[in-house]
């Protein structure tokens, strides 16, 4: 009996040889077409590019990091792959990455240094080519060292070093558009749930709220700040300590959308107004926010525009130079969880 062929076998490897013998061409001519360096005549490249079509071949990319000394992959340090901010700021970051051979390995730090560092090492030792580190714990130091080895790309923060490349937004301005907005309104006991007090996000929001109330004339009350933790179910509690306290508001100024949105539940529970009894307004304008009921006062933040500038940057950094995204400034977007009183 004739031996049937096995058909669960895998097909045969398409190499290099084969893609130059079926474009009639040299295989160091393809190698260096697919490496970027080949000065070839545009019908060798149609020949070559006709070939890898025809013949569906895919670079070995083992074989050529170990002859470039490049792997293509790109770190991506974020701190809760499920926080929506950080997926927005990875969107634009794939788009910024997109069409240009890059794949990123995305890893998360958890708010912790100790944990941040460990995965940069971890990318670091996969031998990815470049990193972006999305805000975080990572001291100055510690980043400019990783920078010895690769660059780095960071936001959050403003840094100068060899390799490195920073974007930081005035999120104190962020703070004091949102409490001037509330003072516009004519409240005047407003409430602040605040962020981790080691986040710089955080402090300079707070500060930006003081700094709305001193140039209103009004004093900055301890008691109408409540400490949160940038996640809804920290704004939950914090909002229920304000509420328990008894000291009486008419507005809050929530850290950022998720601390807003967990104190909108508090309130929600408690059987408080969203914006009757009291207002609200939150920072970074998540998708959820236009959709929430009513939709929330938030301060939008440029979330994809500064993924897309890290990606940018990082490229440019690779040299493959890139045009720089225009990163615009945070803005206030009034909906309807604030009112006049």
């Amino acid at each position: 009996m004739a031996a049937t062929p096995d058909t669960d076998a895998p097909p045969s490897t398409i190499t290099v040889l084969d893609v130059a013998r079926e474009a009639g061409v040299s295989p160091s001519t393809v190698s260096r077409i697919l490496n970027g360096t080949a000065r070839v005549t545009a019908d060798k490249r149609q020949a070559v590019e006709r070939a890898i079509r025809k013949l569906d071949f895919k670079p070995n990319l083992f074989a050529r990091s170990l002859k470039t000394g490049t792997t293509m992959t790109v770190g991506i340090l974020t701190q809760d792959v499920e926080s929506p901010f950080y997926g927005r700021a990875m969107k634009g970051i794939e788009a910024g990455l997109a069409g240009t051979g890059y794949a990123p390995i995305i890893v998360s730090g958890h708010w912790n240094a100790a944990e941040e560092a460990e995965r940069v090492r971890l990318l670091m030792a996969r031998r990815i080519d470049g990193l972006v580190i999305l805000t975080g714990h990572l001291d100055d130091r510690q980043i400019a060292d990783f920078a010895r080895h690769q660059p780095i790309v960071v936001t959050g923060r403003q840094l100068e070093e060899p390799q490195v490349r920073a974007f930081a937004l005035d999120q104190e301005a962020g703070g004091h558009l949102a409490t001037r907005h509330l003072l516009s309104l004519g409240h005047r006991r407003i409430a602040h749930i605040a962020g981790p007090a080691d986040h710089t996000d955080a402090t300079e929001r707070r500060a930006g709220y003081e700094r709305a109330l001193r140039e209103a004339g009004l004093p900055l009350l301890p008691e109408l700040v409540a400490q949160g933790d940038f996640m809804e179910s920290g704004g939950l509690l914090a909002m229920n300590r304000l509420l328990d306290s008894g000291q009486p508001f008419t507005a809050v100024f929530a850290a950022n959308d998720q601390t807003a949105f967990g104190a909108r539940m508090a309130m929600y529970r408690r059987g408080v107004r969203v914006p009757d009894d009291v207002s609200i307004v939150g920072v970074d304008d998540l998708p959820g926010a236009a959709y929430a009921t009513p939709p929330m006062t938030t301060v939008r933040q440029p979330i994809y525009e500064i993924g897309l500038a890290a990606a940018n940057a990082l490229l440019t950094l690779l040299g493959h130079p890139m045009p720089e995204v225009a990163v615009p400034p945070l803005e206030l977007v009034v909906r309807e969880t604030t009112r006049r009183i």
